[in-house]
Parts: C-alpha cells; structure tokens; sequence
C-alpha cells in the first residue's frame, strides 16, 4: 500500500508539472555520458524517462555485473521500462575493460573498497554528476547492482552512506569480503565460514538464487543483532523463494529464490545473466527502494560534500 501511495505521488508530481509547464513531452532518452576526475574516468548510459520536465525524480543507479555493459543490464532487468512506467531516471556506470578485461567492477581490491579514491569515488561522482545536471529528489538516490556490480553496491553503502537511501544486491558479496583476486574466488566459490557478515550501512534488499555457482548464496546472509525476523514463503514466476524481513535498526530483507542460478530473476531472459524466472527483482528492489528516504542529517552531510565538488 505505501509503495503503492508514493508511486501516485510520483504520477501527480509529472501531471502537475505538465499542467504548470505545457508543451509536448519529450521521448525517453537512453544516452551515453563520460565522467572524469582524478580517480580515472567511466562512460555510463542515463536513462531520462518520457515523463521528466523539470520536476523532482527518484535515481537509481544500476551496476552490471561481469562481462555485461550498460545495454545487457538494461535489457536484462527492464529496469528503463519501469522507469518509465514509474517515473525515475536511471544510471548505468561502464566498467572500463583496461580496469578489468572481464569488465568487472574490483569490489574485491582494497584500493576500490574506500571512500574517496579508486572506483567508489568514480561511481559516486557519476551520482553526484547527475544530481547537478537533472532535477534528483536528493532523498531517493538509489544503487543496485547484479554479481561484482551487486558487491560494488555494498561497498558504496560502506564508503558513500549519505548519497544514498537504500542498496539492491542481486547474486553479490558483503562489502570487504575479499582482499585481493585469489581471496575473491575463494569467497565466491566456498561457504561462508564463521559468523554472517555484519548487516549493510544502509537498507537493504538482497536476491540470491540457491542454485547459484559462481557467488556462494551464503553470501547472501547478513548478522542483524536485535532484529524482528519474519520470514515467509510463496512461488512467482514459477519458482519458490523464501523471503526474510528483518526489521531493526535499518531494514534489510532477503530472498533466496529456490532453483535459480546466477542471473538476475524475473528479468529478460534473452539477455546476458538474467532468468525470466522467479520474482521479478526489480520490481521489488523498486518497491522496498521507494519506503527509504534519506534522513535530513545524512542530507546534511551530502550538501556539504556536494559543495566541495
């Protein structure tokens, strides 16, 4: 119900601006930008949906996994569809090949596990970029990503906590779960030992296939001291899942889809790494993003940092 209430508002925000700015919308743009700056540079696409005309929208920020770019995450998750079916911009960041020649995102090096420096650093002034150029609700920036992009959006709660309301991980690994190549494959390919990883910075909504061979789906789980747990079970998309709320100091919820394997679920499955299968992820990674809003002291701190740039 509450998604439900905010996606009218996000509707009656576009139709009062049509009212108060007439004149012909424009067609939704899927266009290719570069950012650069001292850490090194990166295109990324930007979606801008029909809707937009000035008014206040949601972002959400998408990173793809290995071997994909911007276009495979995009056809795969739909993601530029329900942007414009909902109303937000969306954002691609590339990764380079000369990064990494599987166009992986280097969760896993300890140069791009902190702030200010290496690929966080590029990936948050991407966010910010856009901030400035387009009229963003700063209080609903969003980052998701699928497999090492997944990884990398832990790590962007851990390193940006302020830019951003809520993270989606799809088939990825805790932030700092790894130290280097040979300490990344052996996290990916080997159950967790010892305790779950201490739970994300910030809300959270995690998807993990419990067929996946390529990232352990036991690094899907997340230690939540104190936390009200609720779990439940259904089937969608023909298969079954198990979904876990657990409700504390921030929110994170679970769902571990029974049969799925490494791809994003409820996806395209003519594209790279997604399953036409299961739960459509994106649709509830949208819905569980747009009950998170950024505090005003976080928004504080984001203001401050913005003006530094």
């Amino acid at each position: 119900m509450a998604m439900k209430i905010r996606w009218l508002l996000v509707r009656l925000s576009t139709l009062v601006t049509a009212v108060l700015r007439p004149g012909k919308a424009r067609p939704g743009r899927f266009v290719r930008r570069i950012y650069v700056e001292r850490a090194g540079s990166r295109f990324y696409k930007l979606y801008v949906p029909t809707c937009y005309r000035g008014q206040a929208l949601p972002l959400v920020v998408m990173l793809h996994g290995c071997k994909q770019t911007p276009d495979d995450f995009a056809a795969g998750t739909r993601m530029n569809q329900l942007a414009e079916e909902y109303g937000f911009v969306v954002a691609y960041p590339a990764q380079a090949w000369r990064a990494n020649v599987d166009r992986c995102w280097n969760w896993f090096r300890a140069s791009d596990q902190q702030r200010d420096g290496g690929e966080p650093a590029i990936i948050a002034g991407i966010t910010r970029k856009i901030m400035r150029r387009y009229r963003i609700d700063a209080r609903r920036v969003y980052i998701a990503g699928l497999s090492a992009g997944g990884s990398m959006a832990a790590v962007m709660a851990a390193t940006y906590p302020e830019l951003y309301a809520a993270i989606g991980i799809h088939s990825g690994l805790p932030y700092a779960s790894a130290r280097g190549a040979a300490t990344a494959l052996a996290a990916m390919c080997w159950k967790r030992l010892g305790a779950a990883a201490p739970r994300p910075a910030l809300p959270a909504i995690v998807f993990h296939g419990d067929s996946d061979t390529t990232v352990h789906p036991s690094n899907g789980e997340y230690a939540v001291a104190g936390a009200q747990v609720l779990s439940q079970t259904g089937e969608a998309g023909g298969r079954r899942y198990t979904r876990t709320l657990y409700r504390g100091a921030s929110l994170l919820e679970h769902w571990l889809v029974h049969g799925a394997g490494h791809a994003w679920c409820g996806g395209n499955g003519t594209a790279s790494y997604a399953d036409d299968k299961g739960p459509d992820a994106a649709r509830e990674m949208l819905r569980f993003f747009f009950l998170a809003e950024r505090s005003e002291e976080r928004l504080a701190e984001e203001r401050v940092a913005l003006a530094g740039h």
